[in-house]
């Protein structure tokens, strides 16, 4: 199936385009569900105050309806990543016989994060981005400067991003390499090696860990405040219904749920740019 084709997210969308097409058009339909509710229960709670009740009706119906497609993209996800992590990690084994088990093994291990990468990752992606551009458009139809604020937390997000992509690919790279050698350090049975590769491996996951919390620290501090100003906005200058109040506040917390997930996919991306280099090389792995 593979052939001599790299091992790549390309090689694997081509493969199973079908098939990855049908899961994730689900999830633009789930997706597409999920951003309508808070506008429809702002619609509802103005009508019930009314006593109307034909929002609420449409409210139960897109209730239903997303629970249907839930469930349904649920059951195809499992069947057709699984069966892409059975062909990748067929071929990763076959064009890497001459690697020790210990690289091999963790090549396989790494192989399968593509796969949790296309079935995980991706569809928060796509989600992502459907909530956000949904939630600025929804905002701007109530104020653009509530759709100008959400903007501007999101730029300075990506900034923030941008700035630390390159030391996490490095500190990526560096974990990676430690996990190849850990099956064969463990399996010369010297104790004062193995501590020591335990050790540096703590080091490498300490300063990833170090620059994720700094890097969504600041993320964070950005898209609290884009919640924080928008309802105070509301609040002092508009004068809004109460569902409509609901509505805004809500869509302001979407986009920052949304944008919280961005940086999440692209430090996946960058630990997944590392992978695909290392997977890809049919050379013996270095004994030290």
């Amino acid at each position: 199936m593979f052939d001599d084709r790299p091992l790549t997210l390309r090689t694997l969308l081509r493969l199973f385009w079908l098939r990855v097409a049908v899961t994730w058009a689900l999830t633009l339909l789930e997706t597409g569900l999920w951003v309508m509710l808070p506008l429809l229960l702002g619609i509802t709670i103005d009508g019930l105050l009314l006593n109307e009740m034909e929002a609420f009706w449409h409210l139960c119906a897109v209730l239903a309806a997303l629970v249907v497609v839930a469930v349904l993209r649920q059951l195809i996800d499992t069947r057709v990543f699984g069966t892409m992590r059975v062909e990748l990690g067929q071929v990763l084994a076959a064009r890497n016989r001459d690697l020790p088990v210990s690289a091999l093994n963790a090549r396989v291990l790494m192989a399968r994060e593509l796969v949790d990468f296309l079935e995980q990752e991706v569809p928060v992606l796509m989600a992502a981005v459907v909530q956000l551009v949904a939630s600025v458009i929804i905002l701007f139809t109530y104020h653009w400067v509530l759709a100008g604020t959400a903007l501007l937390a999101g730029g300075a997000m990506l900034a923030i991003y941008t700035a630390f992509h390159d030391r996490f690919f490095r500190l990526n790279r560096a974990i990676n390499a430690r996990a190849e050698k850990q099956v064969r350090l463990l399996d010369t049975r010297t104790g004062p090696a193995f501590g020591r590769h335990l050790r540096l491996l703590r080091h490498w996951e300490v300063r990833l860990s170090d620059t994720e919390a700094l890097v969504y620290g600041l993320i964070y501090a950005v898209l609290m405040a884009l919640v924080v100003v928008n309802l105070g906005f509301t609040a002092l200058v508009m004068v809004a219904s109460a569902g409509a109040i609901f509505a805004i506040v809500t869509y302001s917390w979407e986009f920052m749920d949304a944008a919280f997930n961005l940086p999440e996919a692209l430090q996946q991306w960058s630990r997944l740019s590392e992978i695909i280099a290392r997977i890809n090389k049919t050379t013996t792995a270095p004994n030290s």
